[in-house]
């Protein structure tokens, strides 16, 4: 069990570890506290070569995250806020830059800063009754924690203005059908199970293909098409000199499953 001073619950199976939001009965919340632990366990992750992939979740079946802990809030002044949201991209920074695959497990709603938590994540997967959405601006607010940078780049700019703009929360079909999530695993599935299936291809994977993958992906939304390009060439490079490649091809002409080390 976590405490208060370091909410989340950290559990290994296999190559994936597991991190649960562990403040139930504040809807998992984001605290000062919650994102110091993030930032902890992220940049712990990147070195551990025992992790493939990173799960994130929440505990219960309510709440993924309901964004901000707001009773926390009350009592912090303008500035102490300002820094609070600092911490939002100290902390969750390393995360969104992880090389390795990060999955949120949505295993409840997802509003606001608990939405950006999500879109800090390279994939998402929805439990069916999952809602999620940003709703900062029927607060007099705007997502300040990535919301108006990553929404846009994974769903497009119309509906992204549409859910900011309107405050519009949306169910897993739908953010499915926009391609906010990538899965909604069938009710009555349990989601941990279903997203452990899900990563297979990744866990069982070539870590340093994967890594290098994602630092192209990532590196294309930053710079014109001629730009990527030349940058994807020097990710390739270094899957080119890995033992993992050599492997893939030994595999290939032997007839069997390759067997990654991530080196």
């Amino acid at each position: 069990m976590s405490d208060d001073s370091f909410p989340i619950e950290v559990e290994q199976r296999g190559h994936v570890v597991l991190w649960t939001i562990d403040r139930e009965a504040r809807m998992n919340s984001l605290s000062r506290a919650t994102l110091l632990a993030f930032g902890k366990l992220a940049r712990e992750a990147i070195s551990n070569d025992s992790v493939r992939a990173i799960v994130v979740t929440g505990r219960g079946d309510k709440a993924f995250c309901a964004g901000a802990d707001l009773k926390e809030r009350q009592g912090m002044t303008e500035n102490d806020i300002r820094a609070q949201v600092e911490l939002y991209r100290s902390e969750l920074g390393p995360l969104d830059r992880s090389p390795k695959p990060v999955l949120a497990a949505l295993n409840g709603v997802a509003f606001g800063g608990g939405l950006e938590l999500a879109l800090a994540c390279d994939l998402r997967v929805a439990a069916a009754h999952v809602q999620i959405g940003l709703p900062e601006t029927t607060l007099g607010i705007i997502p300040g924690a990535g919301g108006t940078q990553r929404l846009g780049r994974i769903v497009g700019e119309a509906r992204a203005k549409e859910m900011i703009l309107l405050g519009r929360r949306l169910d897993a079909p739908t953010a499915l059908s926009w391609g906010l999530v990538n899965r909604v695993t069938p009710a009555g599935t349990n989601l941990i199970d279903d997203v452990l299936a899900f990563l297979e291809p990744v866990t069982n994977g070539a870590p340093v293909a994967q890594a290098a993958a994602l630092e192209a992906i990532d590196r294309s939304f930053d710079v014109p098409l001629a730009i990527g390009l030349e940058l994807e060439k020097v990710s390739y490079e270094k899957v080119l000199v890995s033992a993992d490649r050599r492997e893939a091809l030994a595999a290939f002409a032997e007839k069997r499953k390759p067997i990654f080390y991530g080196k």
